[in-house]
């Protein structure tokens, strides 16, 4: 027998069980009816029951609630009686004369009910008409929900007692019962015995399961009160929990404030956590009612912390190998499972139930007891074939034998390499880093191979400073700590985001490789990837030179692979006109190993560098052979590179829905990276500055790289400028937006690469004509002819065309920059840019409506419509303002004309940003309405929602963004 688990406060809201939420709603409004509910413990059966009592439970019927307890000795129909006695509303008037043999039982009630009948001799007719009289009396209670929790711990007489019930459940009463079939005595039937329900008895049988990796993220949002939680944090929290809710809620409580608030969480915030109190008082309670071979058991497979058979169990707590499970043995595993602390996992493969649970049966253990069953288990996997590595790993170090541990790591470790799964090879190395009795060789050796995994990965964080701290030992010979700081270099570059840190220890390590100049070389063709800092274009050049100076003198492949393909991505990166060629014969001639991996890299450099140039077509077969390369050699970082770079290519091409999701997805899985990061923060950027969000917007700029812009890639802060002057400039702070603007160009004209300004240039035009300041414009955009003149960059061309425009615009030649805009509207169309090219169309008819062109109306509403198509709802609105203020008649917008209950396309701009938080004044800014029409359109979305207020549109926003 074991304990409950203790009762918390429950969350906020029931999640992933919609199904069963329903099922057992249906059966509760439908009686007679017989409900049972089955799950382990803390699955939810109390929570699932008490929602649908809340829901339905009060309308006109009464509600009994009951439940067993896991008593030493019987109490023959103890919890039906208990429910009985508290009856809310205490007895109807006219009892049947039977329910007099209740008084002894329900003494508090014996003044209502019926004088007590003649005792009868035979003890089965005593309590048959004890029966009988319970049925009577919930028959005369009329409607009513009868529930009765945790029917393992009943006793014989109760489950009796309540199968005479089911059996012929009156009229009016709905029977809820609960229970764990794995505690359940015998066959495991709640009853006792098969239940066959009567006819015209609803029944159903509601298995509740673990929630999954989505329920989990929901459960953990609501828990904090967050608009959604990490979906790393919540992969880690289903994987430590098994998805059962009571203790994704312990250990979600558990979790410190600023982690609980922190938007994107990673698993590194439940690293260190002790289980929480009551779930380790729940597992004692189980462990205390186990024999002492069952008990011995549960240590042995907590030990193991990985599913097992029971001859591993068996070896591991009698420290043989090889050898079967003796009887004993199967049977104190036997006894673990049913009392329900081992679970079955499979074919003969034995664990607990959840991570914390081994957690909390390990911290028990006493220190050399843990260390005995750690060797002993280190016995037992050795003699298996093949050796599992990892494992032997795990257990050396817990065993304290740090000769074995170095020499299993290292090992699985190499393994992980082969087989392509890097981020293990990167975790098992940083493991034996991080144990300060190595010796300094030992450390370099390793560090070594954990700078050249980790750059390739993802996970950064122990590794750098892992690395950092070796690189400080000036006793490593020069040459070997060149290459760890090299690495870090790159990992505190490309993966941490701190940019000026990451070059200062790349040319550091430049001078420590002097007598390797392979590597020295690739050190120097990282540091002229242009994105680096805002140095001058001459001292990329500069640096390439150098390298491939280098290069020529080294036999390797792989070296001479790596520095062209730097050398290629500088100049496309320039729009030189002769690249093309030259990359693709380089991606053509690549080979196997390592030149593969500097081909993906390469690809990556080249889908980034097409994508800003305007290229969208070379982008994207960049892309996908980077993404197949990076793939094949487990390189994760080049994969999500790439990902990063398909982003931005997307909000380009005009591709927005579900973009915000998979953008945040990315941010999600790939948390912390800066250069990834960045695509993603300013994607979500751009599409809520599309869609009038400003603060949102603001933040995911800022994020971009625009709040510390010495540690952001220099593309995206180009755009990133562009889009937040143009924010400020539609938010009415012309001056912020100037500053903006200005600052963004100076970024452009120390770097001197104009081809990054295709998104900047006519912004900060518009903000300097609109300043009065002519001179200033035409001075920016003759620079950016000059920085494109005889380069390939389509995109900047066409925003060179576009300043024109403007520039007309502010000398009030108006038909000179109609005529600009549709050349640039035409530009941009072809590349294809749809939503520069709609808001270029937008400006060609402005132009030519406020010239007095009526025709113009009909330019400007399929602007709209196209603004519309793509999600861009503030533009969409804006055009439709103008045509409202020159009395234009607006035509009907697409789709059918009465909705019902129904959300209409305007209500659901509306919704999404009510859901965002915003006010019905700031909606109105948006949308270009009146406060009152946005007060109207609020009221149809709560009423069409059935939701009572604002905060219950929460949700509403992201779900309809694109």
């Amino acid at each position: 027998m074991t304990a409950s688990l203790p009762r918390t406060p429950e969350a906020p809201v029931l999640v992933g069980r919609t199904a069963e939420l329903r099922a057992l709603a249906d059966a509760v409004a439908r009686p007679p009816s017989v409900a049972l509910v089955e799950g382990e413990a803390g699955i939810g059966k109390t929570r699932l029951i008490r929602e649908v009592l809340r829901r339905r439970g009060g309308r006109g019927r009464r509600v009994l609630v009951g439940s067993c307890r896991p008593l030493r000795e019987p109490f023959p129909y103890g919890p039906v009686f208990d429910l009985l006695r508290r009856l809310p509303d205490g007895l109807p008037a006219a009892l049947s004369p039977v329910c007099g043999v209740l008084r002894p039982y329900l003494p508090e009630l014996a003044g209502r009910l019926p004088p007590a009948p003649e005792p009868l001799g035979e003890p089965r007719a005593r309590r048959h008409r004890l029966f009988h009289a319970v049925r009577a009396l919930l028959d005369a209670l009329g409607p009513a929900v009868l529930v009765v929790e945790d029917l393992h711990w009943a006793d014989d007489g109760t489950r009796d007692l309540l199968r005479f019930l089911v059996d012929d459940p009156p009229e009016a009463l709905a029977v809820v019962l609960s229970y764990r079939r794995e505690e359940l005595p015998g066959a495991r039937l709640p009853l006792g015995r098969a239940y066959h329900h009567p006819p015209g008895t609803t029944a159903v049988v509601i298995p509740l399961r673990p929630l999954d990796v989505h329920a989990v993220r929901a459960m953990c949002a609501a828990l904090t009160g967050t608009p959604e939680a990490s979906a790393a944090l919540a992969a880690e929290l289903h994987r430590r929990t098994a998805g059962i809710p009571f203790v994704v809620e312990e250990v979600v409580r558990a979790l410190p404030e600023n982690v609980r608030r922190a938007p994107r969480a990673d698993r590194e915030a439940l690293d260190g956590m002790t289980v929480p109190t009551p779930l380790q008082e729940a597992i004692a309670d189980r462990m205390s009612v186990l024999s002492p071979g069952a008990t011995a058991a549960v240590h042995a497979a907590c030990v193991l912390r990985v599913p097992a058979g029971e001859a591993l169990i068996a070896n591991v707590l009698r420290g043989t190998a090889g050898r079967p499970a003796a009887a004993a043995d199967s049977a104190g595993v036997r006894e673990a499972l049913l009392a329900g602390v081992l679970h079955e996992w499979g074919d003969d493969q034995y664990a607990l139930r959840h991570a914390l649970a081994q957690q909390a049966v390990y911290a028990s253990l006493p220190g050399p007891d843990r260390h005995r069953l750690h060797r002993q288990a280190m016995g037992a996997l050795a003699a298996l074939d093949p050796q599992p590595l990892v494992q032997l790993a795990y257990h050396a170090r817990r065993a304290g034998e740090l000769a074995r541990w170095q020499r299993y790591g290292e090992a699985a470790a190499a393994s992980a390499r082969e087989t392509g799964d890097l981020a293990l090879a990167v975790e098992l190395l940083e493991e034996l880093l991080s144990d300060g009795r190595l010796g300094r060789m030992a450390c370099g050796r390793i560090a070594v191979d954990l700078s050249r995994d980790a750059v390739v990965g993802l996970t950064h964080r122990r590794a750098t400073a892992l690395l950092c701290r070796i690189v400080r030992d000036q006793h490593l010979p020069e040459g070997l700590r060149g290459e760890i700081r090299l690495h870090l270099g790159l990992l505190l570059y490309n993966q941490a985001g701190r940019h000026e840190e990451g070059r200062i220890n790349t040319e550091w390590a430049i001078r420590e490789l002097r007598r390797r100049p392979a590597l020295a070389a690739r050190g120097m063709a990282a540091l002229a990837m242009p994105a680096w800092g805002d140095h001058p274009y001459r001292v990329y050049e500069r640096w390439i030179e150098q390298a491939e100076q280098l290069a020529a003198r080294e036999p390797g492949p792989s070296v001479c692979t790596a520095v062209r393909a730097n050398h290629l991505a500088l100049a496309m990166y320039a729009g030189d006109p002769a690249v093309w060629e030259q990359a693709e014969r380089l991606i053509d001639a690549a080979g196997p190993g390592g030149d593969r991996r500097q081909v993906a890299r390469a690809c990556g450099n080249f889908a980034d560098a097409a994508t800003c140039l305007g290229h969208f077509r070379a982008a994207h077969r960049f892309r996908r052979l980077g993404r197949r390369l990076a793939a094949e050699c487990g390189a994760a970082f080049l994969s999500g590179i790439v990902e990063g770079t398909a982003l931005r290519l997307d909000w380009y091409e005009g591709r927005w829905q579900g973009l915000a999701e998979r953008a945040r997805h990315v941010l999600d899985v790939m948390p912390g990276v800066s250069g990834i990061a960045a695509d993603a923060h300013l994607v979500l950027g751009l599409l809520a500055s599309a869609r009038g969000e400003w603060d949102e917007a603001a933040a995911e700029l800022g994020a971009a790289g625009l709040t510390a812009p010495h540690n952001a890639p220099a593309p995206v802060l180009a755009t990133a400028s562009g889009a937040l002057a143009r924010l400020l400039q539609a938010r009415g702070d012309a001056a912020e937006a100037r500053i903006e603007a200005e600052r963004g160009i100076a970024r452009i004209r120390r770097k001197g690469i104009w081809s990054w300004a295709g998104d900047l240039v006519p912004m900060a035009v518009t903000t300097l004509v609109r300043g009065g300041r002519l001179p200033d414009a035409e001075r920016v955009t003759a620079e950016l002819a000059e920085g494109i003149a005889g380069r390939d960059a389509p995109l900047a061309a066409a925003a060179l065309v576009a300043c024109h425009g403007i520039l007309a615009v502010g000398r009030g030649h108006r038909e000179e920059a109609a005529a600009a805009f549709d050349t640039a509207r035409t530009a941009y169309a072809v590349l294809p840019l749809p939503y520069a090219a709609t808001r270029a169309g937008e400006a060609a008819a402005r132009c030519r409506l406020t010239a007095g062109d009526r025709g113009a109306a009909d330019q400007l509403a399929a602007m709209a419509e196209r603004f519309t198509d793509l999600g861009a709802t503030r533009d969409a609105a804006r055009c439709r303002r103008v045509l409202r203020g020159h009395n234009v008649p607006l035509p009907s917008r697409r789709g059918r004309r009465g909705y019902g209950d129904q959300l209409s396309p305007r209500e659901r701009e509306v919704a999404r940003l009510v859901g965002l938080g915003h006010t019905n004044r700031e909606i109105a800014d948006v949308l270009f309405l009146s406060p009152r029409t946005v007060e109207q359109h609020v009221a149809k979305v709560l009423r069409k929602l059935r939701v009572g207020s604002r905060a219950e549109v929460h949700g509403q926003g992201r779900a309809s963004a694109p």
